[in-house]
């Protein structure tokens, strides 16, 4: 896993470049707020960083900030460590207020930094999998499990909108409707199994003839 270091003391940086490529992670390294906001900001950033709450250009807090609101907008999640030589009660207040998921004092202890480094990667592995079960549940609303195509209440969606698209426009919408003629036959002749594969092929033919954005559902 990747993980941000935003680090201006030499120091501190190669401390914690070498302890995280020692656990193996893979470490980036920046040396003030502007060149971590924008890895940050990229879409395939690291789900993992580490912020020294002072630092040149954009401070660990106002990073914080805005990776939450880059945040809003996407499904991914990252895991935000504040990093500071020094922390009142109000400062780390004021760092997970910001957004931060966790705060570190330096000097850190090395066992005490290889737990929370930890604790982030299983938030940050957890968040995936939640995203990618979504993703498929989603799927799995919308398709015929079959066919793969789309299942009643989706076609019936998006044949609403493409109505609703066909009104606004002026433009004309075809719509066809197919059965497959003695089909019952195949099923009481053949048993189910043929029939499912009669199904598959007539979906997979009528694929090769359609477009790229025409809709087809069962």
């Amino acid at each position: 896993m990747r993980v941000l270091i935003a680090e201006d003391d030499s120091n501190a940086r190669f401390l914690l470049e070498n302890l995280l490529s020692k656990w193996e992670f893979q470490p980036v390294c920046v040396t003030d707020g502007d060149e971590a906001w924008e890895i940050l900001s990229r879409p395939d950033a690291p789900r993992l960083a580490l912020l020294d709450r002072v630092m040149p250009g954009v401070e660990g807090s106002e990073l914080c900030r805005r990776v939450r609101r880059k945040e809003e907008s996407e499904e991914g999640y990252t895991y935000l460590i504040l990093v500071t030589a020094k922390g009142t009660a109000d400062q780390v207040v004021e760092g997970l207020d910001a957004g931060a998921d966790d705060y570190l004092a330096k000097p850190f202890h090395e066992h005490e930094l290889r737990a929370r480094v930890n604790t982030g990667a299983r938030i940050v592995r957890l968040h995936r999998h939640l995203v990618e079960a979504k993703k498929e549940l989603s799927v799995q609303a919308r398709t015929d499990p079959l066919t793969g195509v789309f299942n009643r209440r989706a076609i019936l969606t998006q044949l609403d909108y493409e109505l609703n698209r066909a009104r606004r426009s002026e433009k004309s919408l075809c719509l066809a409707l197919q059965d497959i003629d003695q089909f019952k036959n195949v099923n009481d002749t053949h048993g189910h199994l043929a029939g499912d594969a009669v199904l598959k092929e007539v979906v997979r033919r009528i694929g090769q003839v359609t477009r790229s954005y025409d809709s087809v559902g069962r």
